[in-house]
């Protein structure tokens, strides 16, 4: 009942809510002394574009009065969610610092999750017209040509007609590509990329903000992707599913265990992605 459900109603209804997200952002990208940059407590930025985004995702996904997760929501107790069984986890401009720098690596991350695991998830690169979408033991998908639309209201059909599975047969390639965060990068990371140059000396590396570096390897255009830098549920939940439905994996490092959800912690361990099969 429940994938029936995600499948015709609920997928879509995600879908709609990032084309529809991604219609603000752009408007404000569009418009560069428009950002009203600000600071949050992490010291992370934020700007109007993620605001106008988390709004009319949540105008959107507030039709399926299913309780919204948001980075840009307000501050949600750990008391208040640690008993819902089914949320929306949501980044509504994922590489915000990505976005400031105007180089189009931004995502906007939308993951349905059911007993803290995601089942349906959406992640959509506005700039690229590329929408990314899985179900969990349903494989994953992508559509291009989705551009920005205030009015997007596409159906399950429209989404799967032209969708191609994932990975792709034209995603083949012969040297061993390493994705890495273009704007957070440590020592650690470093030293990650070198005990894979001991196994691959002609690795590649593909520098590359937000959760699109997960959608590159669900593609098969890039194998390992390490994260030794702080992130948050919202900035993978929904991209991981995209990845292991392609066939990949992630788990945390060093110890080598499932990334969870809904902690009371929000904050990931650090993490390592392996590209598909």
């Amino acid at each position: 009942m429940i994938e029936r459900q995600i499948r015709e109603y609920l997928l879509p209804c995600a879908f709609n809510a990032a084309v529809r997200a991604g219609a603000e952002i752009i408007k404000v990208y569009n418009d560069s002394e428009g950002y009203d940059i600000s600071v949050k407590s992490d010291n992370t930025p934020l700007t109007i574009a993620d605001r106008l985004a988390h709004n009319k995702i949540k105008e959107v996904l507030g039709e399926t009065r299913i309780p919204i997760l948001s980075e840009e929501g307000r501050e949600m107790l750990y008391d208040e969610r640690k008993n819902w069984e089914m949320f929306w986890l949501v980044d509504p401009l994922d590489g915000t610092i990505e976005f400031i720098k105007r180089n189009n690596e931004f995502t906007v991350n939308i993951a349905l999750m059911y007993n803290n695991e995601c089942l349906g998830a959406v992640v959509y690169v506005p700039c690229l017209g590329k929408i990314y979408f899985a179900e969990q033991g349903c494989g994953a998908m992508l559509l291009q040509g989705v551009f920005p639309d205030e009015n997007a209201a596409y159906t399950n059909e429209d989404i799967r007609a032209n969708a191609q599975r994932l990975p792709l047969a034209d995603s083949a390639h012969e040297a061993f590509r390493i994705a890495v965060s273009r704007s957070h990068q440590t020592a650690e990371t470093a030293a990650y990329i070198e005990a894979k140059r001991a196994q691959y000396p002609n690795l590649e590396v593909v520098e590359q903000g937000s959760s699109y570096k997960f959608c590159m390897m669900a593609e098969g255009l890039v194998d390992y992707y390490p994260r030794t830098t702080s992130t948050y549920e919202w900035d993978t939940a929904a991209a991981e599913l995209v990845l292991v439905e392609a066939g990949g994996s992630v788990h945390s490092l060093p110890d080598n265990q499932p990334l969870r959800y809904n902690k009371a912690d929000l904050r990931n361990p650090w993490f390592e992605c392996h590209g598909v099969k």
